[in-house]
């Protein structure tokens, strides 16, 4: 099926229902606790980054499969209601992905994912020939309709981004063709043991390389420039979402036309106020929020 489709930016990958519990401490080994909250919205690092997009006053899309079950009906429904394009959404008979994602007072999170027999889609799910974007940003998840993609965005001079959060079959085959390289800690530790080896080792692959460290900010690499820049010095509550958000936003940015060290700055300050709030999706900073923090010079010294 052919669909239309002008956006800023264009996410392609995973989606997922979330359900987030408070917990004064994660259980251990036969422990029975009790949750002091529970917190359902949608999820997945595609997804996520979509909405974050749409909150900043940006235009998005979603490519990627809900399944025809309640918790796909209730994540289509919120995508809808945040203004994200859904036009190139799969619904199928297999069951929306689940996340259970159990949070400490501290903002450490544990968590569990359920898939049930979700295959990703085929190359030939979608058909993108009608779908115009300034960037296209990709989570790894759905491998066969993103390599194309990348190939076609590549060949149209179109932005591409990868969020890197993990080393899985679609974070490796994809990050050598993007132009923005973006990995979490975790990646760069499982790719090559710590961050500094894997910066040096992922850009010999992509043009740009960024890796996020958390409440260590981050380190990238563009051609033979290198850098560093600081967290933002917050109070963490929740950080469940902060990649997505750093990823959706720094896809914005781009998008925008932001300079370099402003493209930083900005997608750093959106997963600085994911953190302050329980959930991932309702962490998702608004346009104003975005603009409150990152207007002030928040850094850790």
């Amino acid at each position: 099926m052919t669909m239309t489709v002008n956006v800023d930016v264009l996410c392609v990958g995973h989606a997922s229902y979330d359900l987030i519990f408070s917990v004064n401490q994660h259980p251990g080994a036969d422990e029975k606790i009790v949750a002091e909250s529970l917190l359902s919205c949608g999820g997945g690092p595609a997804a996520n980054a979509a909405v974050c997009v749409a909150k900043l006053g940006l235009t998005s899309a979603f490519a990627g499969y809900l399944g025809r079950d309640i918790y796909g009906d209730k994540h289509y429904q919120e995508l809808n209601d945040y203004g994200v394009n859904t036009k190139l959404i799969i619904r199928g008979a297999s069951p929306t992905p689940l996340s259970t994602i159990i949070v400490k007072t501290d903002g450490k999170r544990c968590l569990i994912n359920y898939k049930g027999d979700t295959q990703a889609l085929a190359s030939n799910a979608l058909n993108f020939s009608n779908v115009s974007a300034k960037v296209v940003l990709f989570d790894g998840h759905e491998p066969y309709i993103s390599l194309p993609l990348a190939e076609k965005a590549r060949q149209s001079k179109i932005p591409t981004v990868l969020d890197a959060g993990s080393v899985h079959e679609g974070t490796l085959a994809l990050m050598n063709h993007v132009d923005y390289l973006i990995c979490s800690e975790k990646f760069a530790s499982q790719y090559a043991g710590n961050e500094h080896q894997a910066l040096s080792q992922l850009a010999k692959l992509a043009p740009v390389v960024i890796i996020t460290l958390g409440e260590r900010g981050l380190i990238w690499q563009r051609g033979n420039e290198q850098g560093a820049l600081p967290a933002y010095h917050i109070t963490a509550i929740d950080t469940t979402g902060a990649g997505d958000a750093f990823h959706g936003a720094f896809a914005a940015a781009l998008a925008a036309g932001m300079d370099w060290q402003t493209q930083l700055q900005y997608a750093s300050a959106a997963g600085a106020l994911c953190c302050m709030q329980m959930g991932a999706r309702l962490g998702l900073p608004s346009q104003k929020e975005h603009t409150l923090l990152f207007s002030q010079p928040l850094y850790a010294t």
